[in-house]
């Protein structure tokens, strides 16, 4: 068996880890002893040749005592000890020192020495003959392993009328020599010539191995030759120095006269390295063409083209190629493949392969073992990734810096600080400095959970090592100070990254445009886009999103629509994904009209809705509480024979929630159930909240339970749900004991619990324990929002007539704390104050005039009227346009 040499390409570099270090190796073929002939009988001095210094090769092979001239020989023994090769043995060697001189007219060994087994010529074939016919003619002798067959050098089309064929398994002695006998049979026309092999192809090896070793000079090579040689090995200068430029390496190929299997091969691995799946596909099928056939390097260089295409459908199809033409695949065939199911995120298929791998070969290394970790890592499941490190390092391979980082990020998508921090500590236990990349790990964490103070000191502790930051580092610091809100520091962290020298790329401008439209600056946000062209960064789909998304969600569908237009002219081709941007923001602002009126666009540009295009518009029609609407589309995604998950579900459950329907919410759970969809946290809080909504605290109750029993953990508004229920049934001493539950498992209270207890204890007409809430909220470091400060005012003014001092006292204090946070509330909220003011203070007072300070700019140049006991009519003496309300406290609840 032939030692396979892995190129360049298949690198732990490229595979996305580093192997661990281990003692160099070399192949057994560069280290196996020459075949040793008695020496001549000596020549009297007058006719001897003068001395000429030896080759320090050739001598240093006969010291009999003497130390080894490699400081490694007594390494690579052991480890040739260790781990046998599986190649054939060395041909003796005679240890007779006054014998292991070659000379040419030595006496040579018998030519049985250098036969090969199981190996025959067979000549005159036609030739136009093809591998295969020969293989099914000489099939009947025993397993036929390989056939050599000899092509011309002129026209490689055609052979040159012979050929080597080679028997494989236990028999393959015998099969050569039932073989021999059919010498003379007529095939095709032809009287074949059959003879064993006589050795000659060894036995010249041999010889030319000894020419070399000897110092004696090569034998002249054809200038066709030479010329191949040369134009072979500039394009093996090409493919390193020049990669990037793919005309000089597709017209340093094509000088080559007659490429070889290794050219191949070396092409095939370029086009696999740009993801290049058709062009690799073709240089393969031109080797075949060829008459070369390929051996595993080749077939594994095609796969990994697929693989880096996510095409793993056409990665799997070579792989059964290769194994109907006898080739079983290799560790780095295994590896690349469970890469390439974790880069689409399909952690199943790769642990198959896996499981596959160590069932079929002997050992397993760290690249394998770092490619399926990533691929648990990205699908979330950590666990398991735990458990193949620990098994890794049980079987005693050492883990590469780049696999501490795959950990890492994975507790980063997890959200796990703790134990992301113990890995980076673990790393430096290790031996291992912490580069760009283990800092840049912890920046990503900390601006994902929002803790940019601690990413900033992450940023200042690597740069007091001498490590500088990237374009990655910079944009993972933008990107988390604009998820909170923060343009101030994002713009400062820009300007930061363009004084130190490095220019924005294309993510980097996709995050600015981001925070330009989150600020409502479209404007800006379309001329980052003409610098992006003018910087030779080309817009892509991510670029135009946020800009729709923009102008959808303000009501500007036309100016969305002509972003369409504009992504087209720049040759960015609107996607699904596009459109389903277009049709959230439309659904967002409950124009549901417009949205599906985006979808019959989308059909007629020739693009097909997918799922998650119908499950946007169910949301929309969830949120309107159109409970038709969303199981109109919901059949639409079955009839469409979509893949059903639990977001259309979680929509579908929405809409039967908000319109009060939970019977028919109960019927959807048990459809989920049918199709062996899990429910998760989501799907038990909108089922836990639209009983609320009925003031069923014994189903909410029952729910939370089963939530447990399935091992779903509540969350924050799990136990926010339950308490709305117990509020809404006037059992605010159950909406306590929640609290107490919630607290004693770890979650803490929010705003929002605190303002549905605000709620609660003003149902309750208890306004002083609605105020006692209120302060506790603010002992705990939250800060209310508007919709705690209306709760809170609203359950004072209704008892502020029957109350005592303390409700007067709280609303002055109330309204002084909105003033001075500048926070003003709607013309609505407007209207029912001042009807509970006019109970209070008909003819005006202290606490109209704090309570007017909260009221809209609008509501200096309004006056209002009863028109009824429960309706107030406001009347805009600017421009005469008339307000209605109808207010009730049941109006103001939450529907997130």
């Amino acid at each position: 068996m032939d030692v396979i040499s892995i190129p360049a390409f298949f690198s732990p570099k490229n595979l996305g880890t580093k192997p661990h270090k281990s003692p160099p190796s070399f192949p057994r073929s560069s280290r196996r002893p020459l075949p040793k002939t008695p020496s001549p009988p000596r020549l009297p001095a007058a006719v001897r040749r003068p001395k000429v210094p030896s080759n320090p090769l050739s001598s240093s092979s006969n010291a009999q005592n003497s130390p080894p001239s490699n400081p490694l020989d007594s390494k690579l023994w052991l480890s040739s000890k260790i781990c046998p090769s599986p190649s054939t043995a060395s041909p003796p060697v005679n240890d007779n020192p006054e014998t292991s001189h070659y000379d040419g007219d030595a006496v040579e060994l018998s030519s049985t020495d250098y036969r090969q087994k199981g190996k025959i010529f067979v000549g005159n074939l036609p030739l136009w003959i093809k591998k295969n016919e020969i293989v099914e003619f000489f099939r009947q002798f025993g397993p036929v392993k390989n056939v050599v067959l000899i092509r011309g050098h002129e026209d490689p089309e055609r052979n040159v009328g012979y050929c080597f064929l080679i028997y494989g398994g236990p028999t393959a002695e015998e099969a050569a020599g039932r073989a021999v006998e059919f010498d003379g049979m007529e095939f095709h026309g032809r009287v074949l010539t059959v003879r064993l092999d006589d050795g000659s192809r060894l036995r010249a090896r041999a010889k030319e191995r000894a020419k070399w070793v000897s110092g004696e000079k090569r034998e002249f090579r054809s200038k066709w030759h030479e010329e191949r040689d040369a134009a072979c090995r500039r394009f093996r200068i090409v493919l390193d120095t020049e990669p990037e430029n793919w005309q000089a390496v597709i017209s340093a190929f094509e000088k080559i006269s007659k490429p070889s299997r290794r050219e191949f091969g070396l092409m095939v691995n370029y086009y696999a390295r740009r993801g290049d799946k058709h062009h690799a596909r073709a240089t393969f099928e031109n080797m075949r063409a060829r008459g070369i056939e390929p051996n595993s390097y080749v077939f594994t260089n095609l796969v990994h083209a697929y693989a880096v295409a996510r095409d793993m459908r056409g990665a799997l199809s070579c792989t059964e190629e290769m194994k109907s033409e006898g080739i079983e695949l290799t560790l780095v065939t295994y590896s690349i493949l469970i890469g390439g199911y974790a880069n689409i995120n399909d952690a199943e298929s790769a642990e198959k392969l896996f499981m596959e791998a160590k069932q079929k070969l002997e050992a397993l290394n760290a690249i394998i073992y770092s490619n399926i970790i990533y691929a648990n890592c990205q699908s979330g499941n950590m666990s398991r990734s735990e458990d193949l490190v620990r098994e890794m390092e049980e079987q005693g391979i050492d883990a590469p810096i780049d696999l501490y980082h795959t950990m890492m990020d994975g507790y980063t998508n997890d959200r796990n600080e703790d134990k992301c921090l113990v890995v980076f500590e673990r790393l430096k236990e290790c031996g291992f400095a912490p580069s760009v990349i283990s800092y840049g790990c912890l920046i990503n964490l900390y601006a994902k959970i929002g803790k940019m103070s601690k990413a900033v000191e992450v940023c200042k502790i690597m740069e007091s090592c001498g490590i500088k930051h990237n374009s990655k580092t910079y944009s993972m610091l933008i990107n988390g100070f604009i998820q909170l809100d923060d343009y101030a520091n994002a713009f400062i962290i820009f300007e930061e990254m363009l004084k130190s020298g490095l220019k924005p790329d294309a993510i980097v401008y996709n995050i600015i445009i981001n925070a330009f439209c989150k600020m409502g600056n479209m404007e800006r946000a379309i001329c980052l886009v003409d610098e992006m062209q003018k910087e030779r960064h080309k817009p892509s789909s991510r670029t135009f999103r946020p800009i729709i998304y923009g102008f959808a969600t303000a009501g500007d569908t036309r100016r969305a629509l002509d972003i369409f237009d504009l992504m087209r002219r720049l040759g960015c081709i609107p996607t699904v994904e596009t459109y389903n941007v277009l049709i959230l923001g439309l659904a967002r602002k409950h124009q549901m009209e417009k949205a599906v009126g985006v979808i019959d666009k989308m059909i007629l540009a020739g693009i097909s809705p997918n799922e998650h295009t119908y499950t946007t518009v169910m949301e929309g029609y969830a949120a309107d509480g159109d409970t038709g609407k969303a199981f109109e589309y919901f059949t639409k995604i079955k009839d469409a024979g979509l893949k059903l998950d639990v977001f259309t579900y979680e929509s579908l459950l929405k809409a039967c929630c908000k319109s009060g329907r939970m019977q028919s919410a109960l019927a959807v759970t048990r459809e989920m159930s049918a199709q062996r969809i899990p429910r998760n946290t989501f799907i038990y809080n909108i089922l836990i909240d639209g009983w609320a909504r009925r003031g069923d605290v014994w189903e909410a109750a029952d729910l939370i339970q089963q939530m447990k029993l399935d091992g779903v953990l509540p969350d924050i508004h799990t136990y926010t749900s339950f308490i709305n229920a117990c509020c809404r049934a006037g059992d605010m001493q159950k909406a306590i004991k929640v609290i107490e539950e919630m607290e004693a498992a770890g979650v803490m209270a929010n705003i929002k619990t605190y303002t549905t207890l605000i709620r609660g204890w003003a149902r309750a007409s208890l306004p002083e324990k609605a105020l006692m809430c209120f302060e506790e909220m603010k002992r705990r470091g939250l800060k209310p929002d508007n919709a705690a400060y209306h709760c809170l005012m609203s359950s004072l003014l209704s008892r502020a007539t029957v109350s005592e001092e303390y409700v007067y006292l709280g609303i002055l204090s109330v309204c002084r704390e909105m003033v001075d946070r500048e926070l003003t509330v709607d013309m609505r909220t407007a209207v029912h104050w001042s009807k509970c003011l006019l109970k209070i203070e008909r003819a005006g007072g202290e606490l109209t005039q704090a309570l007017q300070k909260t009221f809209p700019p609008a509501w200096s140049s309004s006056k209002f009227v009863f028109t009824s006991s429960d309706q107030i009519k406001i009347m805009d003496t600017g421009n005469k346009n008339y307000y209605e309300s109808n207010y009730s406290d049941d109006d103001d609840d939450d529907d997130d």
